[in-house]
C-alpha cells in the first residue's frame, strides 16, 4: 500500500513544480487581459489540470496518515496561494477592460458564428453538443481523445456572466449575442431571449424547435450513446445535452474528478455514432468552467458588500451597492450583462459568499469564465488493413490471486502482424465480476489519463498499471483490456482475491 503514498507524493510534486514554473512568469503576462487569457490557455491551464489530478489521487487514497496529511495540506496551500495571485491580476484587468473582450469569441456568439452558417446548406447534418461545466483544461483533454475521430479545432471563448447554467446555456442559443438579457422577478433573476423566459431546458430547446422545426431534435448524451434508434432523415441540427459532470461536482465534489472519464467515453461513442449517421461536423460548447477549492478555511467566505443584491450561485451579486475591500462592484454593461440590474459584484479572491464551497462557479475568474469550443470535422472510418494489435495482461509472473487492494498489472502491446508499422494503442482496463459489474479500475496517473481513464501505448512497449479494487469486493474477477470506443476485448486475465495471506 506504500505505492499509494508514492503516487500522492508524485502528483503533489508535479503540481508544485507547475505552480513554481508558472508563478515565475505570471507578472510578465498579467499586464493586460489579452495577455493574461493567452497565458492561461497556453500555460496556466496545465496547473489546473494537475490540481484536478492531485485532488483525484488524494480523494482515492486508502492510506491517510500524518505524512500524507502534511503533503496534502501543503500542496493545497500552495495552489490556494497561487490561485489568489492569478485572481488578483484577473480582477484588476477586469475592472479596466470589462467582459467579454471585443476581439475575442464570446459564448453568446458561438451559435450564430459557428453553427448557423453550417445550417444554411440543405442536407448538411451538424451536431451541437452542450456539456455542462467543461473547464478549459478539460477541453484540451477532450480534444486529445477525439483527435483520431476527425479534424479537431479548439477555440477559446469567453463565458457569459454570471457563469451559471441557466444563463450560460441560454447564451449558446441563436441570437443570444443581441437578445439575451436578465429580468428581475420575485428577488430572482430570469434569463430572457427577447420576450421568452429561459429558466428550463425545455424552454431553451423550444427556441430551437420554433426556429428549425423538423430539421431539429435534441437528446441527452447518455441516451444517444446507448440508443439504437435512427434519427429522422429530416434532422439536420441535433443538440446533444449532458449535465452529468456538473451534477457530480455539485453532489459529491471529491469523487467527481474520477467520474469525468465516464462522460468523455460517452462523448467518444456519440461522435462515432454521429459519423455513421452522416453528420459532417460536431461542435462541443459549454456554459461555464469551475474552480475546485480543496482547502476549506475560514477565509473562504467573502462578506457581501453593502447594498441590495440578488445572489447568483454565491459568486456574483446583481443589484445596487458599493464596493468594499473584499468585493468589486461594476456597472453591468461593463461586464456584458444586459437587463434590469444596474450593477454586479463579486469576490476579489477565490472565495464564495457562503461557506463550505469545495466546488463553485457563477463568478468572474479565468477558471469559471474562459471556456473551450471544440469543432470536429468527422472523418470516415479507416479501411481495415493492418491486423489488430495484440495486448497481453499478466500479474506477478502468472500468479492467480491478489493479496492487496492495489494490484499492479503488467501490460505489453505488440503489433498484430509481422509487417505492421508501429502505432499507438489506446485501451482501458476494467476488473469485472461474473455478472459484468466493475469491481476495479485503474488508478489515475502515470500512463493512465486521469480525465479519460484510458492509457495509450505504442506497439512494442510494456508498462505497469495499478488497479484500485472495490473495498467491499471479494472473490473471482476478470481483468479486461478493452478498446474504449468499440469495447472490443483485447485480452483478459482471470484472478481472485485472497486478502487473508
Amino acid at each position: 500500500e506504500s505505492q499509494g503514498q508514492w503516487h500522492l507524493l508524485r502528483s503533489a510534486a508535479e503540481l508544485l513544480q507547475a505552480i513554481e514554473d508558472t508563478g515565475r512568469q505570471l507578472a510578465d503576462h498579467g499586464r493586460s487581459m489579452e495577455a493574461l487569457i493567452d497565458f492561461y490557455t497556453s500555460t496556466m491551464r496545465d496547473v489546473d489540470r494537475r490540481q484536478r489530478e492531485f485532488e483525484q489521487v488524494a480523494s482515492e487514497s486508502f492510506d491517510n496518515n500524518e505524512q500524507t496529511s502534511v503533503i496534502t495540506r501543503r500542496t493545497r496551500g500552495a495552489y490556494r496561494k497561487y490561485s489568489g495571485r492569478v485572481q488578483d491580476l484577473f480582477i484588476r484587468q477586469l475592472e479596466q477592460s470589462g467582459w467579454p473582450l471585443a476581439k475575442r469569441l464570446a459564448n453568446a456568439d458561438v451559435f450564430d458564428r459557428l453553427v448557423a452558417p453550417k445550417l444554411k446548406e440543405s442536407g448538411r447534418r451538424t451536431a451541437y453538443i452542450l456539456i455542462d461545466a467543461l473547464r478549459y483544461e478539460l477541453g484540451i483533454e477532450l480534444q486529445r481523445l477525439l483527435d483520431e475521430e476527425g479534424q479537431t479545432e479548439l477555440q477559446t471563448a469567453l463565458a457569459q456572466l454570471p457563469t451559471v447554467t441557466p444563463v450560460g446555456m441560454a447564451s449558446l442559443l441563436p441570437g443570444a449575442g443581441q437578445d439575451l438579457w436578465l429580468a428581475r422577478k420575485d428577488d430572482k433573476f430570469v434569463p430572457m431571449l427577447g420576450e421568452q423566459p429561459l429558466t428550463t431546458v425545455g424552454q431553451r430547446m423550444e427556441v430551437l424547435r420554433k426556429r428549425f422545426g423538423q430539421r431539429f431534435t435534441e437528446v441527452g448524451l447518455k441516451n444517444y450513446s446507448r440508443s439504437t434508434e435512427p434519427l429522422p432523415e429530416t434532422v439536420e441540427l441535433l443538440v446533444i445535452r449532458s449535465n452529468e459532470m456538473d451534477n457530480d461536482f455539485e453532489s459529491n465534489p471529491e469523487a467527481a474528478p474520477g467520474l469525468i472519464g465516464r462522460t468523455f467515453q460517452q462523448l467518444r461513442a456519440a461522435i462515432r455514432k454521429l459519423r455513421d449517421a452522416g453528420f459532417q461536423e460536431a461542435i462541443i460548447a459549454t456554459d461555464h468552467g469551475f474552480y475546485v477549492n480543496g482547502m476549506l478555511e475560514a477565509g473562504d467566505t467573502c462578506g457581501k458588500p453593502p447594498g441590495q443584491w440578488i445572489n447568483a450561485h454565491d459568486r456574483l451579486l446583481l443589484g445596487d451597492g458599493k464596493e468594499d475591500s473584499g468585493s468589486f462592484v461594476l456597472p453591468t454593461p461593463h461586464l456584458g450583462i444586459r437587463g434590469e440590474f444596474s450593477q454586479a459584484a463579486g469576490p476579489r479572491s477565490m472565495a464564495a459568499y457562503s461557506s463550505g464551497k469545495w466546488y463553485f462557479h457563477g463568478g468572474a475568474s479565468l477558471q469559471e469564465a474562459v471556456v473551450p469550443v471544440l469543432t470536429i470535422r468527422l472523418r470516415q472510418p479507416k479501411e481495415e488493413g493492418a491486423s489488430q494489435p495484440k495486448v497481453h495482461l499478466s500479474y506477478r509472473r502468472g500468479a492467480t490471486r491478489i493479496t492487496t487492494r492495489l494490484p499492479v498489472i503488467d501490460i505489453a502491446v505488440q503489433a498484430g502482424g509481422l509487417f505492421d508499422t508501429q502505432t499507438d494503442v489506446t485501451l482501458m482496463l476494467e476488473a469485472q465480476d461474473k455478472d459484468g459489474n466493475v469491481v476495479g479500475e485503474p488508478r489515475p496517473g502515470g500512463p493512465v489519463n486521469a480525465a479519460t481513464m484510458t492509457l495509450t501505448l505504442p506497439t512494442g512497449s510494456a508498462t505497469q498499471v495499478t488497479l484500485k479494487m472495490d473495498l467491499q469486493y471479494e472473490g473471482k474477477f476478470t481483468i479486461k483490456a478493452l478498446n474504449p470506443t468499440t469495447l472490443m476485448t483485447y485480452d483478459t486475465l482471470e484472478l481472485e482475491t485472497d486478502y487473508t495471506i
